[in-house]
């Protein structure tokens, strides 16, 4: 196990919404000002319709980054379907240079098998085996799928060489499909879906018969309605050897939201107080952390 870092490691994930390219300037320009974080992942995970809006900022953006002090590390898609698909991951390897690739699904693992890469939660790694696998194939930073119970994580952490990271705030990320929910929902096919998804920028709520809501629609993909948040876990986290927390980038006060995390992580805030200021800063929306105690995932076990 080389899970032996001294300070925790804060980091972004990538965008998952599809924002308008000023808004997400905007985001990523104040992150890299005002942010404490180690390392932000930024590109495309979703869908790569949206690709083409956003490009023309992603050199100014890694550049305000990485003079705000991040590491960024850039995300690939979490499903390649086609050759528009295909041509989106070309780009981001041909994009990356010196920075680090997260791999979200197994072209991108392919494609960078054998070199330095990172892996995205949309991997699923769930055993020991398929652990050691990825790491013998170049991966030196996981991030593990957020499902995973305490059980797995321990497991996993006694077990890797490579960093591990687990996502401790945001809506989790569940799943991927060729279809496009939204562009469903509002009645349109998937290839004239008017990119419909830019109406809910934190993601659709999808309610059960009984008009809960349990899950939220984003394009292409499926994530829990609940938002994460292991502030209480923290310790336990760090207790195992993995100490690389990640955010998951909202419409909320994201550098408020890094700032509770770098407090609750550095003992400076307890997990209890950490959970009660996000959730004045998330009023309309439930916190979850039920994956890691094996409940349900929608649950909060206090």
């Amino acid at each position: 196990m080389t899970q032996t870092t001294t300070a925790p490691t804060l980091s972004m994930g990538p965008l998952l919404f599809n924002w308008t390219a000023d808004d997400m300037r905007d985001f990523y320009f104040r992150v890299a000002d005002e942010a404490d974080l180690d390392i932000v992942y930024f590109g495309e995970a979703v869908c790569a319709k949206r690709r083409p809006f956003h490009l023309p900022h992603y050199g100014d953006i890694i550049d305000r980054l990485e003079r705000g002090g991040k590491r960024v590390i850039l995300s690939s898609l979490q499903l390649v379907m086609d050759t528009k698909d295909q041509a989106a991951l070309d780009d981001i390897m041909a994009f990356a240079g010196t920075n680090m690739i997260e791999a979200n699904d197994l072209s991108a693992c392919a494609a960078l098998a054998g070199t330095p890469h990172a892996l995205g939660p949309s991997v699923n790694v769930y055993n020991e085996g398929t652990l050691k696998y990825f790491e013998k194939e170049g991966a030196k930073r996981i991030s593990l799928n957020p499902e995973l119970p305490k059980a797995s994580l321990e497991a996993l952490a006694k077990a890797a060489e490579a960093e591990l990271e687990v996502q401790v705030f945001g809506r989790a990320p569940l799943a991927i499909s060729a279809r496009c929910f939204h562009a469903r929902h509002h009645g349109l096919a998937k290839s004239g879906c008017q990119y419909v998804c830019d109406k809910d920028p934190d993601g659709l709520a999808v309610e059960t018969l009984d008009d809960q809501p349990f899950l939220a629609i984003n394009g292409l993909q499926t994530l829990s309605h609940a938002y994460l948040c292991l502030t209480h876990e923290l310790e336990t986290l760090k207790a195992m050897g993995i100490k690389n927390f990640r955010l998951t980038p909202h419409t909320t006060d994201m550098v408020q939201v890094a700032a509770l995390f770098r407090d609750c992580a550095g003992g400076k805030t307890s997990g209890q107080e950490a959970a009660q200021k996000l959730q004045h800063l998330l009023p309309d929306v439930p916190l979850s952390n039920g994956f890691f105690h094996g409940e349900a995932g929608l649950s909060f076990v206090a």
